[in-house]
């Protein structure tokens, strides 16, 4: 099937021949008819697959009627949002948005925190037809009155099991909420949990299903590998393997971002060309990183799961896993970033013994066991007898090998029994009395009669407080005093 075959504008097949393109992948070849048919989708497709073309492209197509090159903002409300769950990959989305787009006149936008809201507010409020946005700074605009959501035709949920594991399913509804009933939705996830199939109910009215892929599949043209390693001997082996072998733009995964950070300055320190991304950085160097490591500046980009989503780089032949990851699909997202449109890929993993777990769950999920290459002179030690197959028979210990003839078993210790001078004969129950209650002590005779029993004491009177303050004198004699009395005279 090509392009032409799919029913779209010439506009748009011109733009996707300028673009190198000239057939559509499967998730394209199913998604582009429904899409311009203008039913709702819940696609199944990992990373890599051609999804962001498979609504892109009828998306253009159904909002080209509204196409113009007038200037005033009543004439270019928000017609499509499209919702990401990294600054990342809004920027990826943007951009296939600009290169399919360019012969049509529609206004696009990408909205993302990090970066000054200003410019964004300014840019929304002259008009655009296609805003490309995460959920947090979309709801700051929201509570800035600078967009409105009243003319949205259609809607497009990118990755939304990566917005479950981020946390935004409750922005999502808070968006959703503000949107009209009467619109097209289009949902894309690598997995579907119960939590996204609930979303689904809400959000998609009869959906239209698209699977290209089993849930949690690895492409086929991956090469999968692990070097068993002692844990204090990572770094070294990451960067034995980086300067003996002619490896060109590989990305290594590491669990933090100070892990990332620490190793991107120990391999600069050994002559390698190598930068970090995470969530501690800011946009201006993230986005300065990933130029970087696009260019051939730097040769390794080492990433957290959660900074790399959303990464679409071109032919990336080599992904690292330096950390295995704790949650074993994210295994799959990971290596999903190699191998893409049938062209090879390499996934190699560096396993310390505290890591076998990890390595025997993410064998069951991928449903194939890894291959073991120790790399001469970073052999693990004896804590690491036998990764794979303590890996693979779990921590149950069902699968366990028989004991040769020859093996002698250990006899069991016998069950000492207890001294007989530490036996005690069992006591009897003590016996607890009730506390009697205690009475007052009287200091009468309660024979004698009440009038006997009053003291003196009891009767006598109080007597008067004492005063502190000084008595007062007596006020002097004014001009010379009173006169005094005459005394009387007998008349």
């Amino acid at each position: 099937m090509t392009f032409e075959e799919l029913g779209l504008l010439p506009e748009l097949l011109k733009a996707v021949t300028e673009a190198g393109y000239t057939e559509p992948t499967p998730i394209q070849a199913q998604a582009i008819p429904v899409v311009l048919a203008g039913k709702d989708v819940m696609g199944g497709a990992q990373t890599g697959t051609g999804k962001t073309a498979g609504f892109v492209l009828p998306l253009l197509q159904r909002l080209a009627r509204h196409a113009s090159t007038s200037p005033s903002p009543a004439r270019h409300p928000v017609r499509a949002l499209i919702l990401t769950p990294t600054r990342e990959l809004a920027m990826q989305v943007h951009e296939s948005v600009q290169t399919y787009g360019k012969h049509i006149p529609l206004r696009d936008l990408v909205v993302y925190g990090g970066v000054d809201i200003k410019p964004q507010t300014e840019a929304l409020r002259k008009g655009v037809e296609i805003v490309v946005a995460t959920p947090g700074r979309l709801l700051d605009h929201v509570q800035q009155k600078s967009v409105n959501f009243n003319s949205v035709e259609v809607l497009v949920l990118d990755e939304a099991d990566r917005m479950l594991d981020m946390g935004f399913i409750p922005d999502i509804k808070r968006i959703l909420a503000m949107l009209p009933k009467e619109r097209q939705s289009l949902l894309f996830s690598a997995t579907f949990s119960e939590e996204i199939k609930k979303l689904a109910d809400t959000m998609l009215k009869a959906p239209v299903l698209i699977e290209v892929a089993r849930r949690n599949a690895v492409t086929e043209t991956v090469t999968h590998r692990m070097h068993p390693v002692d844990a204090d001997n990572k770094r070294q082996l990451l960067a034995h393997i980086l300067k003996t072998s002619s490896l060109q733009q590989v990305l290594v995964f590491v669990g933090t971002k100070f892990g990332a950070s620490r190793l991107a300055h120990y391999l600069e320190k050994q002559g390698i060309e190598a930068t970090a991304i995470h969530g501690d950085k800011s946009q201006q160097q993230r986005t300065e990183a990933l130029e970087d490591f696009k260019s051939g500046k730097a040769r390794v980009l080492v990433a957290t799961d959660v900074a790399a989503r959303g990464l679409d780089i071109d032919d990336l032949p080599h992904v690292i896993n330096y950390e295995l990851p704790h949650v074993p699909e994210d295994y799959v997202h990971r290596i999903g970033r190699t191998g893409r449109a049938g062209k090879e890929g390499d996934a190699t993993s560096l396993v310390c013994a505290e890591e076998r777990g990890k390595l025997a769950e993410i064998e069951k999920l991928i449903k194939r066991p890894i291959e073991q290459v120790v790399v001469p002179g970073f052999e693990p030690g004896s804590s690491f007898s036998g990764p794979v197959e303590k890996a693979r028979r779990g921590r149950g210990g069902a699968d366990r090998p028989e004991k040769s003839a020859g093996s002698r078993e250990k006899p069991a210790a016998p069950r000492r029994e207890p001294r007989d001078d530490h036996k005690r004969e069992p006591r009897e129950p003590r016996r607890i009395e009730p506390a009697k209650p205690k009475l007052p002590k009287l200091d009468f005779d309660p024979s004698k009669p009440y009038e006997s029993r009053v003291s003196s004491q009891d009767t006598a009177l109080p007597e008067p407080k004492r005063s502190h303050h000084r008595p007062k004198r007596p006020v002097p004699a004014l001009l010379g005093g009173l006169p005094k009395p005459e005394p009387e005279t007998e008349k």
